[in-house]
């Protein structure tokens, strides 16, 4: 036995090995990653960490996933406690109640100093006084979705082009009982649905408004155009007859059962109606108004959590990187059909002109973020307005009114005003 195998030999059975044995390999440092329960998402992150993992072997990501409903609850259960995730996804409008509920750390430069010219610019939102919290895989927009066989057997050769065309198509397509109760509507109005997005940041705009000034911290859209956005709106209900809130519970479930010949959604809809048999339709941006276009760009983040530190921030770290890199992106558009967060992976010719992710990625040149400081609350004041007009009686522009009050205290009590 020479030297050096002595020294291997007496130091395997001073740890206790024996001969034979052989030494541990280097510990792996564990991160957890935390995101809600969606099938495509799921797939698609779990596809990421196999690869993140075969090029990191000295890194572990464990996938935890929780339903929606639930998941914010133990988000913000767990962090505190030093528990749960070291990478945590969140929607973009929970970012400021995040912060002040100390969830988040702030992203180092090595990982944000290029985002303001390699990302699409509503990403700005998640950088606060110079310092980004969270970068996004993917963006969303919104487009209209129309049923091709019912199109067809109304006569109609296309989608609507104006929000003029969406109502009267929209007539031609609505079908009733001789009670007058609806079996098909031409259009979903779904107000707890994408259709807040779509008043605040498209509707409001496109009628010649602002939905907000001072950087998202003024409540604008109580003005001459947003009473004439909302009319429109609720219109659709009441003198247009094309549609019903509530009707087959929500948008997506009415569209899939082929009794809503079109609705306004988001590119993650898409694994849900492609797998819907009998099922035919496109898809078109979304109408424009006095050849004005505008839509709504939403995204979830990634975000590296407050409980991270040593060993596993340098690993969170390192797994955000690589789940924000151009490959990534591309993945996230082709197993979740979320749009690339980059511009030169969303605007490439294949994407801009494919026959479903198109009227998506055309409609981020135009895409406005709205800056919340609490998605459910704003969209729940949303939600009180319609029904002020629509259940109540009352006036558009008293609902709209009470709706600017209530959201102006929101926002004060947030940035202290």
């Amino acid at each position: 036995m020479n030297k050096l195998s002595g020294i291997l030999l007496g130091s395997a059975i001073a740890l206790g090995l024996g001969v034979g044995a052989v030494a541990p390999a280097s510990a792996q440092t564990e991160i957890t990653y935390w995101q809600y329960t969606f099938g495509a998402r799921v797939d698609a992150i779990d596809a990421l960490i196999g690869q993140f993992e075969a090029a990191n072997p000295d890194i572990k990501v464990n996938h935890v996933n929780f339903p929606y409903a639930d998941y914010r609850v133990k988000v913000s259960a767990a962090i505190p406690a030093g528990e749960g995730p070291d990478v945590v996804q969140l929607f973009y409008g929970w970012l400021d109640a995040y912060r002040e509920a100390e969830l988040l750390s702030p992203l180092p430069a090595s990982l944000t100093g290029d985002v303001g010219d390699t990302f699409f610019p509503m990403v700005s939102a998640m950088n606060v006084d110079g310092e980004f919290w969270g970068l996004p895989t993917a963006v969303r927009s919104l487009a209209l979705f129309w049923n091709t066989d019912l199109f067809a057997e109304a006569g109609l050769s296309g989608p609507p082009e104006t929000l003029d065309e969406l109502v009267e198509m929209g007539k031609k397509l609505t079908k009733r009982d001789k009670d007058g109760n609806l079996l098909q509507v031409g259009f979903t109005v779904v107000p707890t649905g994408q259709d807040h997005h779509w008043w605040r940041e498209v509707l409001v705009r496109q009628f010649g408004g602002e939905p907000y000034t001072d950087g998202g911290r003024k409540v604008n859209y109580n003005s001459e155009a947003g009473i004439a956005a909302l009319q429109f709106y609720v219109d659709m209900v009441g003198e247009d007859g094309i549609s019903e809130i509530g009707f087959l519970t929500d948008g997506q479930t009415a569209f899939k059962a082929g009794k809503a010949a079109m609705t306004i959604d988001g590119s993650f809809r898409l694994g849900s109606f492609n797998k819907q048999r009998g099922l035919n339709y496109s898809i078109t941006e979304l109408p424009s108004h006095d050849g004005e276009r505008f839509n709504y760009s939403s995204y979830w983040v990634n975000g590296i959590a407050s409980k991270a530190q040593g060993e596993q921030r340098v690993a969170a770290e390192k797994f955000l990187a690589f789940i924000t890199t151009n490959d990534a992106m591309q993945l996230w558009l082709d197993t979740v059909g979320e749009l690339p967060a980059r511009p030169e992976i969303a605007l490439v010719d294949a994407n801009q002109n494919h026959e479903q992710f198109g009227p998506f990625v055309r409609g981020l040149a135009y895409a406005n973020a709205t800056h919340f400081v609490d998605e459910a609350a704003q969209r729940q004041i949303m939600v009180d307005m319609v029904d002020n007009v629509t259940i109540k009686g009352m006036s558009a522009a008293d609902a709209i009114d009470i709706a600017a009050e209530e959201e102006q205290k929101l926002l004060d009590r947030f940035y202290g005003s």
